[in-house]
């Protein structure tokens, strides 16, 4: 990797290829030339990237003092008044604010309205990123096909397998008959559909039929030779493709050829946990996508089955209601960006020599390229209300969430935008924020558009707050802990109570088995029934499958059955999940130690030697799991952890790395790419994995970057 070259702005020393992306590719056509750019983004810095050190030294002071308490009282036992009460006496716990509302402003109804399924990507994979913004509509036929929602998935080949075709075909009848029942008979059974001023008809059994919700029809939507038929129901749309000359149309009665499914109605661009970025390099192409999307032009071309092909934005839909009119439903996902936390800085900007908080950079870049969509007249659109949507990860408590806001204040000044056009996502995903989130509600509710309860991450720094009062149950044990529970029932009680409900999403966490459909299905119901009106997804077919959760319950009904009860109470969410008397067994101890480390090392294998940030990655039994930062800090976590509390020793957690580096080198022989560990132990990659557990207690707050990016730029270095 060559030494990073600059050039001078404003006083600050940037990146050559940054400053060459923001005034050649990123200013043009936002009305913001580049000298009001640096200039207000060397004050940015200037005034806050100071208080930036100060919060994070903060977070460590409050660290040590907790670290100290759990010392001090040694075996004693647990005292939940006692810890409270030390909590508040160090302002770790600040008081419930009065009842409040949120008032956020301007919101697209995909957050503020409709509940439905919430993708992730990275936003560094133009592809992976389009396919996000595309999942808006998903064939509900492939996707049960292609899953194992009916059976086991097919092999591949061999063209279209007519008993697995009428699987299908039957399983997505039944969802119509549940969700758009028709006045007689079944969709199953209907021999042609059609339209008129009077809404949807059916001939079944060669009687006519109709929809017991005439309303849930809205209209027609004509595309070459398919003809289909739009429903709502939930405010989520349905289409009933017709095509009899289509081979799977041809082999239905009625011509249907497939069931289209309103899905993903929000992705979130990531460019933190999913996203290996360590340079300015590697920034300009996150960023560069970004833009992609922001100004509609994004493209990537690739190769599939043999075949060149050419993945764009899509258009939106044009409707014709029964009475003729036009309606205009939107063909992408409405886009969110997650910007990176507070925690890291960046080389790509200096400031006196120093770098910079990578946070601010990220507010500054990102806000600026969505100006191209709040700036459009014509062409692929984002935002309809003139709204900025960003994610801000990994808060600690409300006064990291007040310094987001003003920074975002100041941004919105630089770039000429009225206050507050810039909305927040807040991740309730550090247990200073979980312990105080009403609080951090308020703190931005002019903003806010989101929480969302993020079990990885939150357990992570579970453990690590924690890390010294004892040793923590294992995985199997901490799912079913008390503070878990309190955890996710907390975040929707108190974002109800703060008139979230009908402005802004109330969201869980990942399913992280992409190859497990018929699980998600069977289980990820409870997101919405649990009152969430979205949850996150790891693929475009996981998010048609998972809209149908939200035609099977109305989340805005289950809100307002919710809303007034009780929260849970705080002394449950702050009791950490420990082994105390009931200690594990010691195969189950050298189980986890294994599994543990079978998952940091394949994780980071990939981070650090190929810079990809999220991927399927085999587990220890070899099933594929979605794995990013939030799931290495956890298993990282858990290491130090019984490390520190002699559990385990080093001795047997080197013999683990070492045998389950030999497990990820067999489960990754396939790849061209990939660089063995074994049988030297010496790259790298290892090397951080070992980073990552045995400096994990002093690690901030346990994440995993700072030794992500240190070894990674390591790597980059030796292959020049």
């Amino acid at each position: 990797m060559a030494a990073t070259a600059y050039t001078t702005r404003q006083g600050l020393e940037v990146a050559q290829e940054l400053a060459g992306f923001v005034e050649d590719r990123l200013l043009p056509g936002t009305g913001v030339d580049a000298d009001r750019f640096w200039s207000g983004y060397a004050e940015l810095l200037r005034d806050f990237a100071g208080e930036n050190r100060d919060l994070l030294a903060h977070r460590e002071a409050l660290q040590s003092q907790i670290d100290n308490w759990h010392k001090a009282r040694g075996n004693q036992d647990w005292d939940a008044a006692a810890y409270r009460g030390f909590l508040t006496e160090i302002g770790y716990l600040v008081p419930e604010p009065a009842v409040f509302a949120i008032e956020n402003g301007k919101v697209d109804p995909e957050i503020a309205s409709v509940a439905g399924p919430q993708l992730v990507v990275p936003v560094s994979n133009a592809r992976f990123a389009l396919n996000a913004a595309n999942a808006r509509w998903g064939s509900l036929y492939d996707a049960a096909y292609g899953s194992d929602v009916v059976g086991p998935p097919p092999s591949g080949g061999g063209g279209i397998d007519p008993d697995r075709r009428d699987k299908v075909v039957a399983w997505a009848a039944k969802f119509l008959d549940d969700t758009f029942p028709l006045t007689s008979g079944s969709h199953a059974d209907v021999t042609e559909y059609r339209a008129d001023q009077d809404g949807l008809h059916a001939t079944v059994d060669g009687k006519d039929a109709a929809l017991r919700d005439p309303s849930a029809f809205i209209g027609t939507h004509q595309a070459g030779k398919d003809t289909g038929y739009v429903l709502r129901h939930n405010g989520l749309h349905v289409e009933l493709v017709v095509n009899r000359d289509h081979p799977i149309g041809a082999a239905s009665a009625s011509g249907l050829r497939d069931v289209v499914m309103e899905a993903a109605l929000t992705a979130i661009e990531d460019c933190e946990d999913s996203v290996a970025a360590v340079d300015a390099e590697d920034k300009v192409g996150v960023y560069g996508n970004w833009l992609g999307l922001m100004k509609g032009d994004l493209t990537e071309t690739f190769e599939k089955g043999g075949k060149q092909m050419t993945r764009r934005l899509a258009k939106d839909r044009e409707i014709t209601a029964p009475d003729g009119s036009k309606i205009t439903l939107p063909g992408r996902a409405l886009l969110l960006v997650r910007n990176v936390g507070h925690l890291m800085t960046t080389d790509a900007v200096l400031l006196d020599g120093q770098e910079t908080p990578e946070g601010l950079m990220d507010a500054m870049v990102t806000v600026a390229a969505a100006m191209h969509d709040l700036n459009r007249s014509e062409g692929l659109g984002n935002s309809r209300v003139g709204s900025v949507y960003v994610v801000k990860p990994k808060m600690h408590g409300p006064d990291e969430a007040a310094f987001a806001d003003r920074v975002f204040t100041r941004v919105e000044q630089i770039l000429g935008l009225p206050q507050y056009t810039v909305k927040l996502g807040l991740m309730d995903e550090e247990r200073r924020t979980s312990a105080n989130l009403a609080a951090c509600i308020k703190a931005i509710s002019n903003r806010i558009v989101f929480i969302n309860t993020g079990f990885l991450d939150r357990t992570g720094d579970e453990i690590h707050t924690s890390m010294q009062a004892g040793a923590f149950v294992g995985r199997h044990g901490m799912r079913k802990s008390g503070w878990l529970s309190a955890y996710e029932d907390r975040n929707v009680l108190i974002g109800l109570a703060a008139g979230m409900r009908g402005k802004a999403q109330i969201g869980k966490g990942m399913w992280a088995k992409p190859d497990a459909l018929a699980e998600m299905l069977q289980t990820k119901i409870a997101h919405p029934r649990a009152g969430a009106n979205t949850a996150w997804v790891p693929s475009p077919t996981a998010a048609t499958l998972h809209a149908m959760h939200y035609h099977m319950v109305d989340v805005a009904a289950v809100q307002d059955k919710l809303a007034g009860n009780p929260v849970p109470d705080l002394d449950k969410l702050l009791t950490p999940a420990l082994t105390g008397d009931t200690p594990m067994s010691r195969d189950e101890v050298l189980r986890e130690v294994d599994n543990s480390c079978q998952g940091i090392l394949g994780y980071v294998v990939r981070w650090v030697d190929q810079g990809v940030g999220c991927s399927k990655v085999p587990d220890i039994d070899d099933v594929q799991l979605m794995e990013d930062r939030a799931t290495c800090r956890i298993s990282a976590q858990y290491m130090a952890n019984w490390l520190e509390q002699g559990v385990v020793s080093k001795a047997e957690v080197q013999d683990a790395l070492r045998r389950m580096a030999v497990k990820v080198d067999g489960q990754n022989a396939g790849d061209p790419n990939y660089i063995p560990m074994a049988p030297d132990f010496d790259g790298p990659a290892f090397k951080a994995a070992e980073d990552l557990i045995f400096t994990g207690t002093s690690q901030p707050s346990g994440y995993t970057e700072p030794a992500l990016h240190a070894r990674r730029k390591e790597a980059k270095a030796l292959r020049g």
